[in-house]
């Protein structure tokens, strides 16, 4: 059965495709805009709804996995584009890889026979009054769509460029050498860990950053910072105490252990409520990934560090989504305007699947005149959501699936958990929270 009016949905990458496909689903006429071929980008080859452009991973399939944790949820809800994913899997170790052209064309081909589709091939630039909307154009979008977001959110809530620091497990550092302190002790509460470092220690992570071997920029990526982005590596080019009287200042952080002033301090800042998830302040970074597991782990109490997510930095247009989203994925400006994919601040193929399923079955239900879902916390997806919306995430950073952001799952009594049980526990409890999802709306749930 057609609906009317329509649903338009902006963007044939992953989420535009998976939340198209959702929504059509539901007996929703869906206008998919794609400006591909009218328009290219810089990064893409094709006119094929989702193409993968940098890399043909979907993360870990290993069991417990956070990627792996959030594939099985979405599995259970009907995810169009992970079905095709395994379909389409070609061997890459523990992790789900796919052959890009044979995935793309499939995408596309069904995407174009479903009868409630119709894919239009130009550029948007204007949100009409009355009607819903899935935005999810990722990290290319287009400057007249970027103006007109502009003007549903404001210029500053618009950002234009990934500086993404590493994040830590809590349990995984060495508290014995680390310490809790605010700078001059100011407020109420310790928020800050802080990592302190003698001279020989901090001349060592300076030779490391600038011998360390970065990510060279794709050919559609200026090289141009901003100052309160700078690589970690780049300010460190700027002079051998440039750090130490920049992000790594140890001014007001004397260290209880010893009395006394550390030549610098790295500061460690709280990801979640839960304290299970530290962010290196300052450490947003051009390094490979392998190097930044070197560099990093020579820290003291980072020695076995495990880094839920690895530092960053490239073009990317997204939203400060804390301030302007809800965790139904609609524009608190204005709630026909739904977003999904890489504009949310998720960051991966699989987190830009899993918000363009959610956008897309809340853009139907709103269509249909049914309440909106909000995912629990305890679900990857649910906890994922939140943490892009959390309005008191300030600053903002773009985030992927990781077990950091799912809340602690140990039990009275217990002081740590091994990784291997913490994982387990987290997994179990997310396939719960699912099943108990599912078991209320099973009409939106159920897999294709």
């Amino acid at each position: 059965m057609r609906h009317d009016p329509k649903i338009v949905v902006v963007g044939g990458g992953l989420a535009g495709s998976e939340a198209a496909w959702q929504i059509a689903q539901r007996g929703i006429a869906v206008e998919l805009v794609e400006m591909r071929p009218v328009r290219p980008t810089e990064a893409h080859k094709t006119e094929a709804c989702a193409e993968l452009v940098c890399s043909n991973s979907f993360g870990s399939d290993s069991p417990h996995a956070a990627s792996r944790i959030l594939k099985d949820e979405i599995t259970a809800m009907g995810s169009f584009v992970l079905q095709n994913a395994r379909k389409f899997a070609v061997p890459a170790g523990a992790s789900l890889a796919v052959d890009r052209d044979l995935f793309s064309k499939e995408i596309t081909a069904r995407l174009a026979a479903h009868p409630l589709i119709t894919i239009r091939r130009e550029e948007f630039s204007e949100f009409l009054p009355g009607q819903i909307y899935v935005v999810a154009t990722g990290p290319l979008t287009s400057p007249k769509l970027s103006e007109a977001l502009r003007q549903k959110v404001g210029g500053e809530s618009l950002y234009f460029y990934d500086a993404i620091s590493p994040i830590v497990s809590a349990d995984s550092l060495d508290m014995s050498k680390l310490y809790l302190a605010n700078r001059w002790d100011k407020g109420e509460s310790a928020d800050f860990l802080n990592c302190p470092l003698d001279q020989q220690q901090y001349e060592t992570l300076v030779d490391d950053l600038l011998s360390g071997e970065v990510v060279l920029p794709h050919d559609f990526e200026e090289e141009k910072y901003f100052e309160g982005c700078m690589p970690i590596e780049a300010i460190a080019a700027r002079g051998r105490k440039t750090l130490s009287f920049g992000p790594l200042r140890p001014v007001g952080l004397v260290n209880p252990h010893t009395g006394k002033r550390p030549w610098a301090v790295i500061q460690l800042r709280t990801e979640n409520v839960h304290k299970t998830a530290y962010n290196l302040v300052g450490f947003q970074t051009k390094l490979k990934y392998g190097e930044q597991l070197r560099v990093f782990r020579k820290l003291p109490g980072l020695e076995n560090a495990e880094f839920l997510r690895l530092g960053s930095m490239h073009r990317n247009t997204y939203l400060n989504s804390p301030q302007v989203l809800q965790p139904t994925l609609q524009l608190r400006a204005d709630a026909n305007v739904f977003i999904a994919g890489q504009l949310t601040g998720t960051e991966g193929y699989l987190e830009s699947s899993a918000t363009g399923l959610l956008a897309g079955v809340n853009a139907a239900r709103l269509a249909l005149g049914e309440s909106l879902i909000t995912l629990p916390e305890t679900s990857m997806l649910g906890a994922l959501t939140k943490a892009i919306t959390d309005p008191a995430r300030v600053p903002f950073q773009p985030m992927n699936a990781n077990l950091g952001v799912l809340p602690p799952v140990i039990l009275e009594g217990e002081k740590k958990l091994d990784k291997a049980v913490r994982n387990e526990r987290m997994s179990l409890r997310s396939q719960k929270a699912i099943s108990e999802f599912r078991g209320q709306f099973p009409e939106h749930c159920t897999p294709l």
